[in-house]
């Protein structure tokens, strides 16, 4: 009988040795703290890990940070910018909450400054910015437009422009243009305003005028040959 029970409490012995642990491994605590820099400046967005629950959190813009944890358990703090930390808690706490506060320094590398160039060499540098530009098409187009009609106004005999009617003449073509793109062309014998306008014309004596000063110039003319002829 007695070897029996020894052979039940040595395979015993060992379950409750297990138990134990798992009953120590399973006490769990709240830890939570501030994350500052080396200036007291608060934290945010810093990564919180623990190691042996595998869970994280992230600290708030106020760097408060909270996350559970066992006894023993590592914890790590990173953060973009700062170096990585890890803290060990002690095993024999028993508490429910845990302070921890925690200062991140400064990840700095000092580096010398790059001058970074799309070209390979000097010379293809050099045949880059000599090389012509391609012009866009519209405004090579407005261009000629513009010096089409510049020159279609003063080719054209006997008419005075100054420069007020010539740029304002020019800017209305630009802009019966630009109005009319991808039309037909204006065509103002189907439109009744310009009829109306001759038509008004007409009554207003236009034509007449224009006949009425002819004969006078003729006469005027004429004297002035007799004149000379006289002389």
């Amino acid at each position: 009988m007695a070897r029996p029970l020894y052979t039940i409490l040595l395979f015993l012995l060992p379950l409750c040795i297990v138990a134990g642990q798992k009953q120590e491994q399973e006490r769990f605590f709240q830890v939570s703290g501030i994350i500052t820099d080396e200036e007291n400046n608060a934290l945010s967005s810093v990564g919180v890990i623990s190691l042996k629950l595998r869970r994280g959190t992230v600290s708030e813009k106020t760097g408060i940070y909270s996350i559970t944890s066992t006894p023993g358990d590592t914890i790590f703090f990173r953060a973009l910018g700062f170096k990585k930390r890890s803290l060990v808690l002690p095993r024999d706490f028993e508490g429910r909450h845990f302070s921890l506060d925690v200062k991140l320094e400064l990840d700095t590398i000092p580096i010398e400054n790059v001058v970074v160039m799309p070209w390979k060499t000097y010379s293809d540098f050099i045949k880059e910015m000599t090389k012509p530009t391609p012009v866009d098409p519209e405004i090579e187009n407005m261009n000629r437009n513009i010096a089409s009609v510049s020159d279609a106004v003063s080719s054209t005999r006997g008419v005075r422009t100054t420069p007020e009617a010539g740029y304002r003449y020019a800017m209305q073509q630009n802009f019966n243009m630009t109005a009319t793109r991808n039309q037909y062309p204006v065509n103002n014998l189907l439109n009744p305003f310009a009829w109306a306008k001759f038509i008004s014309g007409l009554k207003n004596g236009l034509l007449k005028n224009q006949q009425a000063d002819k004969p006078t110039r003729t006469k005027a003319k004429n004297k002035k040959k007799k004149n000379r002829e006289e002389k």
